[in-house]
């Protein structure tokens, strides 16, 4: 069985690429990401993901916009900006090359 630190390791250095993915996808609340996630092996928990969001959104990958709730106060709905669509369309690239190498190395 696989260490759990050694796939820890790979699931972090997923993480960006994923929720990039989760929200080209549609403009999503922080909650929605976290759910999507929650069903899959990358699941993780708000203080990991809040500093994610910031961080891309500081770097003009993300942005949001407040918008009213019928269950509570405003809330933030993320969606990529332009340079959010590029960085996806590299990573998905790099997904791709990645992918081939490992399937031209035999199994």
């Amino acid at each position: 069985m696989l260490d759990e630190q050694k796939l820890g390791a790979l699931r972090k250095g997923f993480l960006e690429f994923l929720v990039l993915r989760i929200i080209s996808s549609a403009n999503v609340y922080a909650a929605d990401i976290l759910k999507t996630l929650a069903a899959t092996d990358f699941a993780t928990q708000e203080g990991t993901l809040y500093p994610l969001l910031s961080r891309l959104r500081r770097e003009g990958v993300l942005e949001y916009r407040w918008q009213e709730s019928d269950s509570g106060p405003p809330r933030k709905y993320y969606r990529l900006t332009a340079a959010g669509a590029e960085r996806l369309a590299e990573f998905n690239a790099y997904w791709a090359r990645i992918n081939q190498t490992i399937q031209s190395l035999g199994g």
